[in-house]
């Protein structure tokens, strides 16, 4: 079965790079905002590793990373009791339900005898592992006030779509011809956070550059001085949202899904 052959590509899912044409609109408060996602230590700020991941990128083979997709596209998780208040429980079930709208992809909740499933927790910062990576795995989500931290909606949606088997956007084989990585501006010691990796490591499912994906990185994501690390080659675009997933993020997922 077709579907069923993608999700056991050999040992691993290659390097989903998100990518659309830009379709963000004007959302000009977005230039001003830092997504909580993009603070963390983790691997690109909000990313987590197995070991062998972590082993896989000290080889410089880092894309080849042992990312699955969920069987049945069906995403068992938990979310853990006590760790959130009522409101950001459902601020967290939005988000899937926003996914799910969308998409073809389903979120249901583990029982006692799910072995794999995205166990959601409260912890430091957001972050997430990439695909089904065996187990329960953790989805972090810092318990700030809704609306705030890694309460806004369209972080919460980025780490649940990390954890469908996406990367982020900036990481594009050709994202050079969108965008200008502006070095200089960067953290020391963060640079890796801004590689990009070539085709025979990603795959974009069809889709173009997309600047207005939830996935993609802001102007001044890790930046030592606070001018730009990335800057759009188009004129009067957004980059970094966390609204609402964009055009392009849906089609990614319905295609790497097969909806």
């Amino acid at each position: 079965m077709m579907f069923q052959r993608l999700v056991v590509l050999p040992a691993l899912v290659l390097l989903v790079v998100l990518v659309h044409h830009a379709e963000s609109g004007p959302l000009e408060r977005q230039r001003l905002f830092t997504p909580a996602d993009e603070l963390g230590d983790q691997f690109e700020g909000d990313i987590r590793l197995t070991e062998e991941q972590e082993v896989g990128l000290r080889k410089r083979t880092g894309m080849y990373l042992p990312t699955f997709l969920w069987p049945d596209r069906t995403v068992p998780y938990e979310i853990v009791a006590n760790d959130f208040a009522p409101n950001q429980r459902a601020a967290i079930e939005s988000a899937m339900r926003a996914i799910e709208a969308s998409t073809c992809v389903r979120f249901l909740p583990a029982t006692a005898s799910t072995v794999d499933y995205v166990r959601i927790a409260a912890g430091q910062g957001c972050s997430s592992f990439v695909g089904r990576v065996r187990g329960a795995q953790q989805l972090l989500l810092q318990p700030d006030p809704v609306g705030s931290g890694c309460f806004v909606h369209g972080t919460i949606v980025h780490e649940l779509i990390h954890a469908l088997g996406f990367y982020h956007m900036q990481s594009a084989t050709d994202r050079d011809n969108w965008i200008s990585i502006q070095w200089q501006n960067i953290e020391p010691g963060r640079e890796g956070n801004f590689q990009s990796y070539g085709t025979d490591r990603i795959l974009n499912y069809g889709v173009a550059y997309d600047y207005g994906s939830v996935m993609h990185y802001g102007e001044r994501a890790f930046s030592t001085n606070g001018l730009p690390t990335i800057v759009p080659r188009a004129d009067g675009v957004v980059i970094g949202q966390r609204v609402a997933m964009s055009s392009g993020d849906i089609q990614r997922i319905r295609n790497m899904y097969q909806c």
